[in-house]
């Protein structure tokens, strides 16, 4: 959710506070009894505060990086006459090396000073642009939202509503954490409605982010504690860059209280997950392809390969970058999940906010019993932003015993006795007594290699769908989360009396879709599922979990007052029950 305000408009109750400044004024600071919460976080007592004095330089690092290679592409010569004489040759007498330079070419007009006034200018206009911009981004933590205003000329205001956050991530870029800073992104229910603090103190964004998700979560905030201001005092330059080259090596910080991931995965693993990927087949057909051309026609077809090898290596290479340090674990507040080498990206998904899960299966990974799970989840994130598939994915490449972990996580109210529905007939289905409703044998060239396997099962919490032979896949639909059901049958299916059943949710890498089932079978889970669906979501109060424990949906739900019409002698259409979404 975002708002516009007008230039002037910056309605500050006191003087803002910086990020370094704000522990020396928690210290004096003393909570007043009767107020509507005590923030356990300087940054979080419902004021504006500012960003850390270093912001600007870290969010407009392109424009300075841009620069500074002007700068060297224009001197360069110079420079490395300068530095390093020893590599260049010897030059014809009366020709120099730095011939052509602008300094020379200033020098021989006399523009010294002007040159000198305008470089000057120039820096003072960054700095002030620098300042201006630090001065004018302003954020404040209240016990309903979190507000952000910046801009210089044109103003805005976002505001993401506590009881809509879907999440709220950590990230440290390289330079940043060298320096001993992070930002903040609290995730908002809609495209495009993140809200970002960027950038805080690692240690301040870590106390701002607990107390976003304890408000988020329906508690108050604690009395601020005088061991944090303590704690947080303004450190030299010094022991901010090692501790950034200690986390650089050692791996992502965090609460000493938090535990220990439950899935470690290997440098080995991960690159060979890569290059067994899906990819690789699309590499291997290329291969062929130009083999062939090289063959029976020009040899210089195979040099198309090279640009294909690079393209291939440089995406294998960011993958696994991406995937490094990887980690998963419970917290009070939701699941923490971390990942990335370079840029660490530590992120913590509430109860709730899981519309989908779906385990996969390459079949080049079927011999070593690797598995990925992927999730959909409102990311808060444009359509067009590429990184957003870095936060639907929560187990890149895992073991079966891996993949139980990290279910067991995502899905906390299964019961014991349910694993056997989700792993033996689910994921490694169909086995003996298959209790999926699949494919029948009359309509088997509608899924010719899956068709055994190709099923659902409704559960009593979620929709179970099965899927693929050479690609295996689980999709799991809560029913809390589910928006719509709907049934499709085209002409080809009438006259088999088969149908397609989707359920709809948020848009993701999870896509529900079985085709080719029994009609009667459909008809039956249409009902059935729109009835639980309906309960599921009446009954969830996850988003504010801390309120209230999230209800059972009873195992048995009454059947829906209309079954729907019959399908058969109907043109192709598409019939719909609407459950009530939930955030």
């Amino acid at each position: 959710m975002s708002e516009s305000a007008a230039a002037g408009a910056t309605p500050e109750a006191s003087a803002p506070m910086t990020d370094a400044a704000a522990t020396d004024a928690a210290a004096t600071d003393v909570p007043v009894p009767g107020e509507p919460f005590e923030a356990r976080s300087e940054l979080s007592d419902g004021e504006w505060h500012r960003m850390h004095p270093l912001s600007p330089i870290f969010r407009g690092g392109i424009f300075l990086v841009v620069v500074i290679g002007i700068v060297i592409a224009n001197l360069r010569d110079r420079l490395v006459a300068i530095f390093l004489p020893s590599v260049l040759p010897e030059l014809p007498d009366g020709e120099e090396w730095n011939s052509g330079d602008p300094v020379d070419w200033v020098l021989d007009n006399g523009l010294l000073l002007l040159a000198s006034l305008a470089v000057l200018g120039a820096l003072l206009l960054v700095v002030g642009g620098f300042y201006l911009s630090w001065r004018f981004h302003t954020f404040r933590i209240t016990e309903d939202d979190v507000e952000v205003k910046q801009g210089i000329l044109f103003r805005s205001q976002r505001r993401a509503p506590l009881d809509r956050v879907q999440g709220v991530n950590l990230t440290r870029p390289l330079v940043a954490r060298l320096v001993g800073l992070a930002k903040l992104e609290v995730v908002g229910a809609g495209t495009d409605a993140n809200v970002k603090l960027d950038y805080l103190s690692t240690g301040n964004a870590e106390r701002v982010r607990a107390d976003i998700l304890r408000l988020a979560s329906g508690r108050q905030l604690a009395e601020a504690s005088g061991s944090v201001a303590s704690m947080n005092r303004i450190r030299g330059a010094s022991s901010a860059v090692s501790e950034g080259i200690t986390g650089l090596i050692a791996g992502a910080e965090g609460p000493a209280s938090e535990p220990e991931s439950v899935v470690h995965i290997s440098t080995g693993r991960l690159i060979a997950s890569q290059v067994l990927g899906g990819s690789t087949v699309a590499l291997l057909v290329m291969t062929g392809v130009a083999i062939a051309g090289g063959i029976w026609g020009s040899p210089w077809v195979l040099l198309g390969l090279v640009p294909a090898l690079l393209g291939f290596g440089a995406y294998w290479v960011s993958q696994i970058v991406k995937s490094l340090r990887y980690s998963i674990a419970p917290t009070r507040h939701g699941l923490r999940v971390t990942f990335g080498l370079f840029t660490t990206v530590t992120e913590i998904i509430p109860p709730g906010r899981v519309h989908a899960i779906e385990v996969r299966q390459s079949i080049f990974w079927r011999p070593f019993g690797w598995w990925l799970i992927k999730i959909n989840r409102l990311t808060g994130r444009s359509a067009g932003d590429t990184s957003t598939d870095q936060f639907t994915t929560v187990l890149p490449v895992g073991t079966r015993a891996d993949v139980e972990r990290v279910l067991r996580l995502v899905l906390p109210g299964t019961r014991d006795d349910e694993w056997s529905l989700l792993f033996e007939h689910g994921i490694l289905g169909p086995r003996e007594g298959d209790p999926y409703s699949q494919t029948p044998r009359r309509a088997w060239f509608i899924r010719p290699f899956s068709w055994r396997r190709n099923g659902f099962f409704v559960s009593p919490h979620a929709l179970l769908l099965r899927r693929g032979q050479i690609w295996r896949s689980l999709a799991i639909f809560p029913f809390a989360r589910m928006q719509s059901v709907g049934l499709h049958q085209g002409p080809l299916d009438r006259s088999l009396r088969v149908a397609s059943l989707r359920p709809h949710t948020v848009a993701g890498p999870v896509y529900g879709y079985v085709a080719a089932l029994d009609r009667d079978d459909a008809l039956a889970a249409f009902a059935d599922v729109t009835a639980r669906a309906s309960a599921a979501s009446t009954a969830d109060r996850s988003h504010r979990w801390a309120e209230t424990v999230v209800a059972e949906v009873p195992d048995h739900v009454p059947d829906s007052t209309a079954e729907p019409e019959s399908m058969v002698g109907q043109a192709p259409e598409s019939t719909s029950g609407q459950a009530p979404g939930a955030t």
